[in-house]
């Protein structure tokens, strides 16, 4: 779904952390690489992903939150289709992260 004409999203003040946080996963996802080529003990990778996903799954609820905070918010106070479409997609976001 192109998002492209909804504007400036809202949790654009923080984009450099998220980059920074990103990055950091970016480094756990070659560390994974790394441990799977040397085929270090089974038990060391899976805590290794469990912290990456960790890691993502605090992203994900950073971005929900500002989506929740901005979007939904400005969309609720102007009414109309648009509010039931914000919080449409929301719900459909939880239940993905819920599920994942």
């Amino acid at each position: 779904m192109d998002h492209s004409a909804h504007g400036q999203h809202g949790y654009i003040h923080n984009k450099d952390d998220y980059l920074k946080r990103l990055r950091r996963i970016e480094g756990q996802a070659r560390g994974l690489q790394r441990m799977v080529e040397e085929e270090k003990y089974c038990i060391d990778i899976l805590t290794q992903v469990s912290a990456m996903t960790k890691a993502l799954q605090s992203v994900a609820l950073g971005l929900l939150d500002e989506h929740l905070s901005h979007c939904v918010v400005q969309a609720a106070a102007s009414g109309g289709t648009e509010a039931d479409e914000k919080v449409r997609e929301a719900s459909e976001a939880i239940a993905r992260l819920v599920r994942s």
